[in-house]
């Protein structure tokens, strides 16, 4: 084990315990200490999950990056595990970067990630080098490879570009082990390539999967690739991109691709969408779990949003609620990951409430809740103009939801929630014109709400770092309506 190494994994376990767990989400999982973004190594190994991220103990700013690791029995009670990969070697000496992970035939774990140098370029320029490298182990200690990179610039083919080349998701298929990695081309435009191997370390250029041909953004960054209810799905995260009305609002965003594959293995796009339509939602991977479900999980932040923080926590980051994700009708379609149900405490139900301004429900209230809402107009007609949703309140700081049926639109919005600098806060969407029915699900962590529309037409994420006291919940709406709602409390340790 390289000192580097070491040193990080004796820092984070001194640090870790003094984080009060109340500090804490109660379910979604944060860095051991300090910062956290990108999950990587999203994977199943030896009957549990594992998720590593993009990690820098020793501060809660981004810095040379190491992969942080946790695993799981279930996806969503985490056990941090000791620091993975910390940037030790050449190759690799100012950042591990993002990537994947597999387990091979031989029962070891295979590591994937991008290795990053800064060297001087031809007109005397300090540029990132990035390489794609590997590292094999046992699902807690890691040995690099001693022959990497095992991708590096002279495999690209021709345009490619060499600084802008990173975040491998690895998989296998008939025998063989695949990668997708993300690249920006000499001439400034996203693509995603593919590699093949034999046996996960010898690789091979195959293939252009896609190119973005200046639709979406620059660079594509963190890309997946799977099938998914008959369909070939890329999903990546593109920068710098421009809104298109209300889709990819986000300038650091999600992009969904839709698509299959022809007689001769080439990728056919059908449908793009956006992954995730809230503030903070970014470089998602997925897994396959067991049952065959597609488990997807994001880092819930986003690179515009990282100012809003509390100076006071020893960490910064978190990753989304673990979602089970389908197509319908050509659309992705997402949910909290069924697993939730065996965190249910009490459950309240409402049924048939006349909303006609502003109502409180007994007993409806909480921060750790998967609380679902539906709503319809009283007649025939569009009885009410606006519903809202407020929540996370405590009379002076609060968060809300607010859905128009006129326009069709649900929109976030967490100015009023306790933050100190305004960054972003508020994202809308537009949503299946249902004449004023529509079905909103929260799932509210200490630090975060997800909302699911329509039963999982659309997500919407964003943080919030309201003090935990604030619990109140109201609903109001100008006009009438009828509502329906059903909450659980989210606890933990019920057979601990």
């Amino acid at each position: 084990m390289s000192d580097k190494l070491n040193k990080a994994r004796e820092y984070e376990a001194k640090k870790e315990k003094m984080i009060p767990e109340e500090q804490r989400p109660l379910f979604h999982l944060t860095p051991r200490c300090g910062w956290m973004n990108d999950p990587n190594g999203f994977s199943f190994y030896k009957g549990e999950y594992h998720l590593f991220y993009q990690y820098y103990p020793y501060d809660t700013v981004w810095g040379p990056m190491h992969w942080g690791h946790a695993k799981s029995a279930d996806l969503i009670t985490w056990q941090y595990l000791p620091c993975a990969m910390a940037p030790d070697e050449e190759h690799d000496k100012d950042g591990c970067f993002s990537g994947s992970a597999i387990e091979m035939e031989d029962g070891k774990q295979l590591l994937v990630y991008t290795g990053v140098e800064k060297k001087e370029d031809e007109e005397g320029n300090i540029r990132e080098v990035q390489t794609q490298c590997i590292a094999l182990g046992d699902g807690t200690d890691y040995k690099k490879y001693e022959n990497n990179p095992v991708i590096d610039s002279t495999t690209l083919p021709e345009g490619a570009g060499k600084y802008d080349f990173r975040d491998p998701k690895v998989w296998r298929e008939n025998g063989k082990y695949y990668l997708v990695v993300g690249n920006k081309t000499e001439d400034k435009d996203g693509q995603i390539l593919k590699y093949v191997s034999e046996d996960g370390i010898h690789w091979e250029y195959d293939k252009l999967v896609i190119k973005n041909n200046r639709r979406f953004g620059v660079m594509w960054e963190c890309p997946d690739y799977f099938e998914l209810d008959g369909k070939q799905l890329l999903m990546t995260s593109p920068q710098d991109m421009l809104p298109e009305e209300l889709e990819f609002h986000n300038g650091n965003g999600t992009l969904c691709v839709i698509g299959h594959l022809d007689d001769n293995g080439d990728y056919c796009e059908e449908n793009f969408q956006a992954i995730d339509y809230g503030i903070d939602f970014y470089a998602p991977q997925t897994i396959l779990a067991a049952d065959g479900r597609r488990i997807m999980i994001g880092w819930m932040q986003n690179w515009d949003t990282c100012g809003i923080r509390r100076d006071d926590f020893p960490w910064f980051g978190q990753m989304s609620f673990p979602r089970e994700i389908w197509l319908e009708n050509n659309k992705l379609m997402q949910r909290p990951a069924r697993e939730i149900e065996n965190y249910y405490g009490k459950r309240i139900s409402r049924q048939n409430v006349l909303i006609s301004d502003s109502a409180s429900l007994s007993s409806i209230e909480g921060r750790c809740i998967d609380m679902t809402v539906k709503v319809r107009p009283t007649s025939d007609d569009l009885s009410y103009k606006k519903f809202e949703i407020r929540f996370a309140d405590n009379g002076k700081a609060f968060s809300t939801i607010e859905y128009d049926p006129e326009m069709n639109i649900v929109k976030i919005d967490r100015k009023h929630s306790g933050s100190r600098r305004a960054i972003v806060h508020q994202r809308r969407c537009k949503v299946s014109n249902n004449k004023g029915q529509i079905t909103l699900r929260l799932v509210l962590d200490r630090y975060s709400m997800e909302l699911f529309i329509n039963d999982g037409e659309q997500a919407m994420s964003m943080v919030i770092l309201t003090d935990v006291k604030a619990e109140g919940i109201s609903f109001k709406a100008q006009g009438e309506l009828l509502m329906d709602v059903t909450m659980h409390e989210l606890v933990r340790g019920k057979d601990e």
